[in-house]
């Protein structure tokens, strides 16, 4: 099987190095991604393209592929292909009929080919040849050379020709450890999850730092929102979760901050830690999913107020987004359910807030703390490599019980995301399966049978052990994990 991936069109238009050193960058990002799939399978570059073959013709590592093309950044486009040995126009015609004949059914259409090599032959021959054919042969409306209904693409080079079976849009962006490292400050709500990726789409090596307000629950749940986004999007490069401990900050802040001041005051608190994980780590960048009037301390006058205690570059990915834009991207990366039902611990809520403080009030009110409890915090913080923070996930959770071979009336639940199912059905014979994504279950677990056992599956099962996990420590029973590995 054979995959063309096509570069984002900023990477394009850059000077010949710059594109180059891109597209190497790229090559071996997918190189690394692809190689823990299937070892054999290969990547190649050319100017414009990036070839992506492996053997066999198993459909779920093709799925497995294509879903890993569709989401690394830097890539626009991908072309799934079948390629064959050339021999005659006539056996090209009948290898796009398998394909295309259905698809044009009852529209209009042209074939566009692209020749390189030696014939006795021009492109434009062999789109009238094919063309014609499939005109002919099929129930479509008519060939259409302008502006048709489908486009049927075609290459042949040199002896070999490629049938497009379908097109999928990339991620865009730049390819991961082109464009420096960053620090992203993660609650796991919408905004700081968007920003997050909206940083890893553009090419940025994004480490996660959490402030841990005093939630046990909340500090598992951006783990495990954080593993999932490095692993969909950025899997190619390890990067770090830092938890700082902010209860002694948080405490202070509410015994000796004036009502006003408080939200600005943590947020500079913030800063200022991070700013020093920036620094000790080389990390070039802060990232932020604030965005401008959302709430009070995030006006202009309090950004501004806030940005003065580092000198590290502050981006905000988000600043001039409205929050329906913001919830529209989490949907469609996967995250919206997940952070929507993230188990928060709010721990400096102002009934008067101000939405336009003074600089020298802020600095007098935060002259009332206590020296000291940055260092403090920093000296407590916990650092783990991003694949590593689910082991931390699991610590915390109760035992589940692992199930290889299904007895009567038990109920498989799989529980993974949908585009990770689509392609990829779990066969159970006569048994019930159900989908529900991980990021619904706690909604909808306790409406269903309190009577039958449920079983949570996952391709690793990683995320179903979580989950059952979680579900077993809210009193539901009727769980555990399905683990088909470990049939008898």
């Amino acid at each position: 099987m054979k995959f063309i991936v096509r570069l984002f069109s900023e990477i394009t238009v850059k000077s010949p190095p710059v594109r180059k050193r891109m597209t190497r960058q790229l090559v071996e990002n997918l190189r690394i991604l692809l190689k823990r799939i299937d070892s054999k399978a290969r990547v190649s570059q050319d100017w414009d393209r990036i070839d992506v073959e492996f053997p066999g013709t198993d459909a779920d590592v093709r799925r497995q592929i294509a879903g890993v093309l569709t989401r690394v950044p830097g890539v626009a486009k991908v072309a799934s292909i079948h390629e064959s040995v050339f021999s005659s126009l006539d056996d090209v015609y009948e290898q796009a009929a398998v394909i295309w004949l259905e698809r044009i059914a009852g529209k209009t259409f042209c074939v566009r080919v692209k020749r390189q090599g030696q014939h006795s032959f021009s492109s434009t021959d062999a789109e009238r040849h094919i063309g014609g054919l499939l005109n002919q042969n099929s129930d479509a409306i008519g060939v259409k050379l302008d502006s048709p209904d489908v486009v049927v693409p075609i290459e042949i080079k040199e002896s070999r020709s490629y049938i497009v079976e379908r097109y999928d849009k990339g991620l865009g962006g730049f390819p991961i450890g082109t464009q420096g490292e960053v620090l992203s400050l993660m609650s796991g709500g919408f905004d700081s999850t968007v920003a997050s990726f909206l940083s890893i789409k553009r090419g940025l090596r994004t480490h996660y730092c959490f402030f841990n307000l005093g939630g046990k629950a909340h500090e598992l749940g951006v783990k495990e929102l954080a593993f999932y986004l490095w692993h969909r999007f950025g899997a190619s490069h390890r990067v770090k979760f830092f938890t700082v401990p902010f209860d002694q900050v948080v405490a202070e802040i509410l015994q000796k901050v004036d009502p006003s001041c408080m939200g600005v005051i943590l947020k500079r608190m913030m800063l200022r830690a991070a700013s020093l994980i920036c620094e000790r780590g080389r990390y070039e960048a802060l990232v932020t999913g604030e965005a401008v009037a959302q709430v009070s301390s995030q006006t202009l006058v309090n950004l501004s107020i806030i940005d003065q205690v580092t000198d590290v570059l502050v981006i905000r990915p988000l600043a001039f987004s409205h929050k329906e834009e913001i919830i529209a991207t989490a949907r469609a990366i996967g995250t919206e359910s997940f952070s929507a039902e993230m188990p928060e611990y709010c721990g400096v809520i102002s009934v008067r807030p101000s939405a336009k403080l003074r600089l020298d009030k802020v600095e007098a009110e935060e002259a009332k703390m206590e020296r000291g409890l940055l260092d403090n915090a920093l000296e407590r913080t916990v650092v783990r490599l991003i694949d590593e923070v689910m082991d931390d996930v699991r610590e915390g959770s109760e035992k589940v019980d692992r199930v290889g071979t299904l007895v009567h009336n038990d109920i498989v639940i799989d529980i993974r995301h949908p585009d990770e199912q689509k392609g990829s059905l779990l066969e159970m014979d006569d048994l019930t399966s159900m989908h529900i994504p991980f990021y619904s279950l706690n909604k909808e677990f306790p409406k269903l049978d309190k009577l039958k056992r449920y079983l949570l599956y996952c391709d690793k099962g990683v995320m179903s052990e979580l989950h059952a996990s979680h579900l077993l420590a809210e009193g539901h029973r009727n769980v555990a994990v399905y683990r088909p590995d470990l049939a008898d």
